[in-house]
Parts: C-alpha cells; sequence; structure tokens
C-alpha cells in the first residue's frame, strides 16, 4: 500500500520515469518504463536488481552490445496472423534490421554467459507454443540464433537496403522489370529524339528539358506551338505559356509501362504474402523474441540511469546477497516464509552508506555542486527517528531522500547508496511531505494533515515505513505539540519504522522516554550560520531561529524581546548542544587530516629509505662491470701491443723505432690503467644522499649512458599519473610505461588518476595492473583525496 494517490508526484519518482523513457530506444522501453511498480516479492525485486546491474556494468565495459535497431514489430505480427496479409518493403527491413539486433543480443548473452548469468538465463526462456524448424527441435538461446539467422536470410533475399523488393525476388518479377525496362529505355529514346527536333524548330522554351508530369515523360513547348507535334496535353505552366505534351508515338508505350507497373504489384504483393504465409506459423515466438528485446531496451536504460545517478547493487536485509534472493526456493521451501522474514521489522534493521537524493545528485552535479550523502541505521531497537534542526538545513530533503530511495529499491531500480549498504522491505509506505490544502474540500492544512494521520494510525503496521514531514505544525503549538506526541507514542506502539521531522522541543524530548525512538540533527554551523546539510544520530538539533533571524538583519529589539520571553536556559541549551556536534565535527576531520599526514610522510620516508638502498646496490654493481670492463681493456690492450710488436719485427723495422713504439705503448698502457684505479677508487667513496644523481666520472665508462638515462628519470619521475581524458588505448599504453619507470626506479607507491566517470578508466587500469607481477596491491584513494577516482598502487 502506497499513501497518498500522488505517491510518486510527492517523492519526485515521476521525473525519474520520464529519464528512464528518455534512454529507452523503443516505445517497447517506454512501455516497461510505465508498467513500473511497487513490489514486496523479494524474488522479484532481487532478479530485476541482478540484471540492472548486470545491464548497468555491460553499458560501462562492453563495447559490442548492440544498441541500435530497436524496433517494434509487434503490431505488424499480430496484422499479418490474418492470411492474406503481409507487411510493406519498408516494414520489411525494420523488421530484418530488428530481427539482427535481436540475434546479436542472442549471441552476447550465450558468449557472456559466465559473465552475466541472470541476462543469459533471460535470453533462455524456452517457447513451448512455437512450432520446432523443420528436421529436430529447439532449446535455448542457441536455437534462437539458428533460427533467426535463418529467418533474416529470408528477408535479405526479398529486400535490399534501399528497402526495396529485389528483382530476382521471384523469376516473375524478374520477367517484369526487365520488360518494363527495356519500354521506358524505348521511352526515353523517343523523348529525347523528338525534343531534339522540337527545339531544332524553336518550338521549345529556352532553357528547358524533357521533364515528367504525371508520371509520364513529356515535352515543354511554347503554347503557341502546341499544335506542332501530335500527342496528349497533360499540363501546362502557371502562367500558361508552356505546355507539356506527350507524344502521340509514346503514349502507347507508357500505357504498356503502366501496365507492368500494375503486374509489378502485384507480383510484389504475391511475393510479400507468400512470407507472411511462411512466418505464419512462428508468429507467437517472433512476439516473444520482441519482447525480449522489449526488456533488454528497458533494462539498458534502467541500466544507463544507474550510472547516471552513480547507483549500485545494495543487500537486501543484513547478511544476504541479492544474488541468493533472485534463485527460486529450495526444493518443498516456502517463498512467502521468506518474504515474510525481510518483511518483518522486527527482526531485522536497515543500514544505508552515502545515499544520495537522485534528483539532487543530478542538480547538483550541473552546477558543479556537491550532494552531501546521507548515512541512516533502523533497527527493531531503534525504529522512528526524529529529525530536527535549522529551517534549509536538510530535513526534509532527507526525508524525501528515505522515500525515494526505498520506493526505487522496491521498484526493481538500483538505489543510488554505497554497495555495502542493506534494505528492507515494506509492505506499505507512508508519507506526508507538503502542503496537502484543498479549497475544494474547504480543508487547511492542518486540518488535510490530521486526515493523514489519522489514516496512518488506522492503517500502519509492523511492515509499514511512514515518513512526516513537520509533525503537530499549522496550529498552536501548545496544542499541536501535545497531538503530535501522542500520535507519534501510537505509531510507535504498531512496530512500525518511520523518519520525522519536527522543531517542537517535546518531540525531541520523546526519545529518552520512549523506547524504539531516537533523536537525530541536521547539523549547523552558528559561527558561520551556514547549514551543514548532515544528519547526526544520536541527539536533537536546534531551530537557531534566533541567530537566522539576526544574520537577515531582523530588528534586534524585536529579537531581544523574543529572547527575554523564550528564556535564555532554553536558548543556551539548543545553542551549545548544536555547538559541541560541530566542534566534534572538526576535531574528528583534523584528527583525521593529521592521521593521513602522519601516514604520508611515514610513507615518504620509507620509500625514500628505500630508494637510497636500492641506488647503493646499484652503484656496487655497476662499480663491479666496471673493474671486469677495465680488466678487459687491459687485456686487450696487451694483446694489441704485442700483436704490434710482432708485426714490426716480422717487418724488420729499425730497432729504435721498435723502441720507440714499445715505449709509447707502455705509456699508454699505465695511463689506461691509472685512469681506471682512479675512477673505480677503493669502493668505499658513499654515494650522495637520495634524491642526488650517481655520478661516474670517467668519460670512458661503458655505463656511463645507462647512469645518465636513471638518473634523468629519478628527478622527472611523478608519483601521480593523470588519465582523465585519455582513451582507454592511451590509457593503457601510459600506465605500462610508467609502471616499468616506477619498478626501475624502485618506487613504492604511486597513484593513478583516472577520474569517476563512467568507471572505464578505472576498470582498465585495475585489470592491467592485476596482470603486472610487479604490483602488490591497487586500492581507492581515500575519500578525502579522490576516493575512487584514484586508484593507489603498492609495489612488491
Amino acid at each position: 500500500m502506497l499513501f497518498p494517490k500522488n505517491f510518486e508526484e510527492k517523492l519526485g519518482f515521476d521525473l525519474i520515469r520520464k529519464m528512464l523513457e528518455g534512454f529507452c530506444l523503443s516505445d517497447l522501453g517506454i512501455e516497461l518504463v510505465n508498467k513500473i511498480s511497487f513490489s514486496t516479492d523479494t524474488q522479484e525485486i532481487g532478479k530485476m536488481l541482478n540484471l540492472t546491474a548486470e545491464m548497468k556494468t555491460i553499458q560501462q565495459f562492453e563495447e559490442n552490445f548492440p544498441a541500435q535497431d530497436y524496433y517494434n514489430m509487434i503490431p505488424e505480427l499480430v496484422r499479418i496472423r490474418i492470411p492474406g496479409t503481409y507487411m510493406e518493403p519498408g516494414q520489411l527491413s525494420e523488421f530484418k534490421l530488428s530481427l539482427q539486433t535481436i540475434r546479436l543480443l542472442f549471441v552476447f548473452m550465450d558468449s557472456h554467459k559466465e559473465k552475466y548469468p541472470n541476462l543469459f538465463q533471460l535470453s533462455s526462456i524456452q517457447y513451448p507454443a512455437s512450432p520446432p524448424p523443420v528436421g529436430g527441435g529447439r532449446e535455448g538461446a542457441a536455437s534462437s540464433i539458428q533460427h533467426l539467422a535463418s529467418v533474416i536470410k529470408q528477408v535479405d533475399t526479398l529486400i535490399d537496403d534501399r528497402s526495396q523488393v529485389r528483382d530476382n525476388a521471384s523469376p516473375e518479377l524478374s520477367r517484369i522489370r526487365r520488360e518494363k525496362g527495356a519500354k521506358v529505355a524505348s521511352v526515353e529514346k523517343k523523348s529525347v529524339l523528338c525534343f531534339k527536333e522540337a527545339r531544332k524548330n524553336g518550338w521549345t522554351p529556352g532553357d528547358s528539358d524533357v521533364t515528367i508530369r504525371n508520371g509520364r515523360l513529356v515535352i515543354p513547348l511554347l503554347s503557341t506551338h502546341k499544335r506542332k507535334i501530335p500527342g496528349l496535353l497533360l499540363d501546362e505552366s502557371a502562367t500558361g505559356l508552356t505546355v507539356y505534351i506527350e507524344p502521340a508515338e509514346i503514349v502507347e508505350i507508357n500505357n504498356e509501362i503502366r501496365e507492368l507497373e500494375y503486374a509489378e504489384r502485384r507480383e510484389i504483393i504475391r511475393i510479400l504474402t507468400a512470407f507472411a504465409d511462411y512466418l505464419r506459423p512462428f508468429i507467437e515466438e517472433l512476439i516473444s523474441h520482441y519482447r525480449f528485446l522489449g526488456i533488454i531496451d528497458f533494462l539498458r536504460a534502467k541500466g544507463l540511469f544507474a550510472i547516471t545517478i552513480n547507483a549500485s547493487l545494495p543487500k537486501l536485509y543484513p547478511g544476504s546477497r541479492i544474488q541468493d534472493l533472485a534463485s527460486p526456493p529450495p526444493a518443498g521451501g516456502d517463498r512467502e516464509g521468506a518474504a515474510s522474514s525481510i518483511l518483518h521489522p522486527a527482526s531485522v534493521s536497515f543500514s544505508w552508506h552515502q545515499a544520495v537524493h537522485p534528483l539532487l545528485y543530478l542538480s547538483h552535479n550541473k552546477l558543479k555542486k556537491k550532494v552531501v550523502p546521507l548515512d541512516i541505521s533502523l533497527s527493531s531497537d531503534q525504529r522512528i527517528l526524529i529529525i530536527s534542526g535549522p529551517n534549509a538545513g536538510g530535513k526534509s530533503v532527507c526525508l524525501k531522500t528515505v522515500g525515494l530511495v526505498q520506493y526505487m529499491f522496491q521498484c526493481g531500480l538500483l538505489p543510488p547508496v554505497r554497495e555495502d549498504s542493506e534494505f528492507i522491505l515494506f509492505r506499505n509506505i507512508f508519507i506526508d511531505i507538503g502542503d496537502e490544502q484543498s479549497i475544494d474540500n474547504d480543508l487547511s492544512t492542518y486540518s488535510s494533515k490530521l486526515l493523514n494521520l489519522k489514516y496512518f494510525v488506522e492503517n500502519i503496521d509492523q511492515h509499514s515505513l511512514f515518513l512526516i514531514d513537520e509533525l503537530g505544525t499549522g496550529t498552536d503549538p501548545a496544542l499541536g505539540g501535545p497531538i503530535a506526541e501522542a500520535t507519534l507514542e501510537k505509531l510507535n506502539t504498531k512496530g512500525s519504522f518511520g523518519l520525522v521531522t519536527t522543531h517542537y522541543s517535546n518531540l525531541k524530548l520523546l526519545a529518552g522516554k520512549e523506547a524504539g525512538i531516537m533523536n537525530g540533527a541536521m547539523l549547523f554551523d552558528s559561527k558561520k550560520l551556514k547549514p551543514l546539510y548532515q544528519l547526526k544520530i544520536g541527539k536533537p538539533g536546534s531551530s537557531f531561529a534566533f541567530e537566522i533571524a539576526h544574520e537577515i538583519g531582523f530588528p534586534e529589539d524585536v529579537l531581544q524581546k523574543a529572547r527575554q520571553k523564550t528564556g535564555v536556559s532554553q536558548l543556551d541549551f539548543d545553542r551549545e548542544l548544536q555547538n559541541l556536534e560541530v566542534e566534534k565535527q572538526e576535531v574528528n576531520k583534523k584528527e583525521t587530516e593529521l592521521n593521513v599526514a602522519d601516514e604520508l610522510l611515514s610513507g615518504t620516508i620509507q620509500k625514500y629509505q628505500k630508494l637510497k638502498e636500492d641506488l647503493e646496490r646499484s652503484k656496487h654493481e655497476i662499480l663491479e662491470k666496471a673493474r671486469n670492463e677495465a680488466k678487459h681493456l687491459l687485456e686487450e690492450s696487451n694483446k694489441l701491443i704485442e700483436r704490434t710488436i710482432r708485426e714490426i719485427k716480422e717487418s724488420q723495422a729499425d730497432k729504435v723505432k721498435t723502441k720507440e713504439v714499445r715505449s709509447e705503448l707502455k705509456k699508454m698502457k699505465e695511463k689506461i690503467t691509472e685512469d681506471r684505479r682512479l675512477e673505480i677508487g677503493d669502493n668505499k667513496t658513499p654515494i650522495a644522499h637520495l634524491p642526488s644523481p650517481i655520478r661516474i666520472d670517467s668519460p670512458k665508462s661503458p655505463y656511463q649512458g645507462y647512469v645518465d638515462d636513471l638518473n634523468r628519470k629519478l628527478l622527472s619521475f611523478s608519483t601521480t599519473l593523470d588519465l582523465r581524458g585519455k582513451r582507454v588505448d592511451e590509457a593503457i599504453a601510459l600506465i605500462q610505461n610508467y609502471i616499468d619507470d616506477a619498478t626501475m626506479l624502485s618506487i613504492q607507491e604511486v597513484r593513478i588518476l583516472h577520474g569517476k566517470g563512467n568507471g572505464i578508466l578505472r576498470q582498465v587500469t585495475r585489470d592491467y595492473l592485476r596482470s603486472r607481477k610487479e604490483v602488490k596491491s591497487a586500492r581507492d584513494e581515500a575519500l578525502e583525496r579522490g576516493g575512487a577516482g584514484v586508484t593507489v598502487v603498492a609495489f612488491r
């Protein structure tokens, strides 16, 4: 049960329907959008949420999902049930295109059955009323794919890409069109010759040519020469100066062409009727396929809407997964029993995290503003929440958020909450939000609210959720307050769940006296006189009436008298209570910032210490390689010297000259040895502290290029990679190079900024990181530093 009658308009769900319609590709999907309804069936809700969640994933990450030609051919299929009826060529063209889409959908579901099991099950529905194809029975999606391919092929043999019946659709049609073509060519030839003769004689307007009137080729003549060419006058110009004549010699041929056109149309109708006769045994199955197409269109719209509002698949009740609840009950089990356990608020609770009002979320996004999310929990011990706080502080928005999100959930739409949120189902939702004053019924605002409360008291039970905005207002507070309090006590005895907003102090105090009722406050910064739009459960809030009045410039003398009438103790109580909560929030925020800074500093120190150790180790490795290279160089030099001397001797060169060469080579050898010794040293000179670059001063070192490259990479390396705005292929290439550099430089941790958006870059980034063995972990950044829009990568 939903109350009042305009329930959806009150919460804004009618606007959500319009948005869903906008995402649909066909009237098939729109029809299902209009049929969305509130459900208390556990399995039905679980099934719809699972299907929507899978479709959301497909829209985010799959590129080959069919998303065009969702034509609704059900009316045509119903019409051709009658023998002798047929589809026109244009309709057959849409029929072929939409069948191709359906076939591609079946192929997609069949090839992704493990990834999207619920959608695969939807595509595998049997159609027992349909006759099997010749030669055997048909089962599931695979058989539907085969049969659809056959029908598509049949249509393709009849209709071309211009939605025209093909010449070879039948031998008779081919003959007719050949004969017609020959006669048309003859008419064109004779008309052109006749026109040339008329122009030669000066009987035609200066810039005229052969044209068509009433579907026939005609020759334009000046009206003064209309008797010069025998034939039929078919038309004349607006001024009457030009007439259009069909020459007598082609009149008979045109008549024959017209007869061939009639014969062509009769043959086309015969072909189309024969095809309709072929389809007629399969019409019920084809209609079922188009209903499947409509469901996919509907689910696609819901998936796109879920992406738009950042919705998730939550849990249905504590400890249960939606996936489990969508499966059939066990053998001998009681489906109603399973549902009733969820619908019994006395034994369950619900807890929402980061819930937002979807319409508010979308409007704020357009303005580049953020919505403050709602965290709320109700349980069997604390079922009713009394929310107080200043006007325009978010109380009513909080109420509407709860009502709309719960209603969306029970309509099978993914709610805009964090995925670890838990829901329960209600059989009834009652809301009293806004002004229900009625001139026709002579009802004041307070009278209409009293009637609503009367209805609540009479109909609410333990399976109900009620939402009441400004309980008790509209009359004398001294009287409205007690009535509101007594009503709330009565509703509490019903065991129902509810949220109530109020400014009445007696209702705030009720939480301390009545079990099951608790207070909550919309926080307000009394120093900045600014609402924080944040719900804090546990303590009541102040209305801050005097502070707000002072801020807008209300006369101070009037406010002073009001303070005297109100009493200082009441004002101080409300003010200090709220200030305490705000200051507590600020302290928690500062503590979080300090913890984050401490962790960041600690991580930075560890990172640089690791870099220093890695570079020190790299230095020793490089120097060892340099020693080996120097030794090899000396050995090669000795060989060179000996070979030179041998060649000198063998050539019988002068002894003095030989001695000089040997002396010169010896000096070169000693110099190389000394250079290498000075270069390498005793291997005890420490490398400078990080991030100073490594230096190997000898220009002869074969490793200097490697070291220079390492230094450049170290000095220019950033611990954050920004992928926003990149295509998928660009992003993968950037990530690969970035991870390679980070690994080579022994970086401990980096951040990859990909943004939230549709989540495609985030998924691509995570998939690639999982393929790299150097990556130890990849996680979302802390909420205050980017959350799911940033991936923090730690290396082994």
